[in-house]
């Protein structure tokens, strides 16, 4: 099975495979970065002393803060590390709760139909008709006041916005496929509604979710750290986040201290480069239309002299 399942991942040739390796070199560090956080990072991410001693508040780069200390005398690499983690994190759990709820609603809209088709398709399409970062926004006031502000909020807030991406994509796909043979074979042997949609239907619609998936994942990134650069994320005190430490470094851009802003923002274009890459490879590696196989080499067998024909034999025969 899953020798089956990783075929089309050890046949794909060319740029899909490169960009599927690049993408998921850069995104093993940072996971590696989020799940040993407590042993990389030298300090904790609210960290501001040591043995009462207070850090140099915005000290450069060098021997004990090899990334700096920012204005809020924080540890920037210390920051950057547990950052890591409170992205993946984020990130994880706005796309699985988005998917879930996507792939659930969309299989039982397609294929049910009627009102609750009509009901959901409205819905779905007036949450789509917002930008993502207002509809982020606006959940994160509602749920500011009822959940805080910290990694559970922040993200519930992203998973309302993607909800509709996959609810729309498998939808789609779950009308089209209703009416298939192998549906029409299942109805005839008296399969249930269930059992059609949980063991017909799903395998055949999940097909393009991981790819969504992927980039979902590098779009949660950017709007994360949106929410944190306009106050709206997660507070330092809760978690480090990328986004607030931006935000705090605007004024020091001025006064020519670039260390604090220039690694966070360097993160989250890593980040958010590495998932964008596994997504594009993804792309072209699942897709049947879209990806280069590798072929084995054609050996032919060698050729040997070429004999005339005896031309007595002929005329004898």
């Amino acid at each position: 099975m899953l020798r089956r399942l990783l075929s089309p991942f050890r046949q794909t040739t060319g740029l899909a495979r490169w960009l599927l390796v690049v993408g998921l070199a850069i995104v093993v560090v940072f996971v590696l970065c989020a799940v040993f956080a407590p042993l990389i990072a030298p300090y904790g991410f609210a960290q501001v002393d040591v043995d009462g001693v207070r850090f140099p508040k915005m000290s450069p780069p060098g021997p004990g803060h090899i990334l700096g200390v920012n204005d809020q005398f924080f540890d920037i690499f210390s920051r950057v590390v547990w950052g890591a983690r409170t992205a993946i994190t984020v990130v994880l759990l706005s796309v699985l709760l988005s998917l879930v709820a996507g792939v659930v609603l969309g299989l039982l809209s397609g294929y049910v139909g009627g009102w609750l088709d009509r009901v959901l398709v409205f819905t779905m399409d007036a949450m789509y008709a917002f930008p993502s970062l207002l509809l982020a926004i606006v959940f994160s006031f509602l749920l500011g006041g009822v959940l805080g502000s910290g990694v559970v909020s922040a993200a519930l807030s992203l998973t309302v916005i993607y909800i509709p991406q996959y609810y729309r994509v498998v939808r789609n796909t779950t009308v089209s496929a209703r009416e298939a043979t192998y549906v029409e074979a299942a109805r005839a042997i008296g399969a249930s509604n269930v059992t059609i949609m949980s063991r017909y239907l799903f395998t055949n619609v999940i097909g393009s979710v991981p790819v969504i998936g992927t980039l979902n994942a590098a779009d949660a990134i950017s709007t994360l750290a949106a929410l944190g650069f306009l106050g709206l994320g997660i507070q330092p005190i809760d978690a480090a986040e990328w986004g607030y430490d931006l935000s705090r470094a605007l004024d020091d851009a001025a006064s020519g201290i670039w260390w604090t802003g220039v690694f966070p923002g360097l993160a989250i274009v890593l980040l958010v480069t590495g998932l964008t890459l596994i997504g594009e490879g993804l792309n072209e590696t699942v897709n049947p239309t879209l990806r280069k196989r590798r072929f084995a080499p054609i050996t032919l067998p060698p050729r040997g002299p070429v004999q005339a024909p005896d031309l007595e034999e002929e005329v004898s025969a």
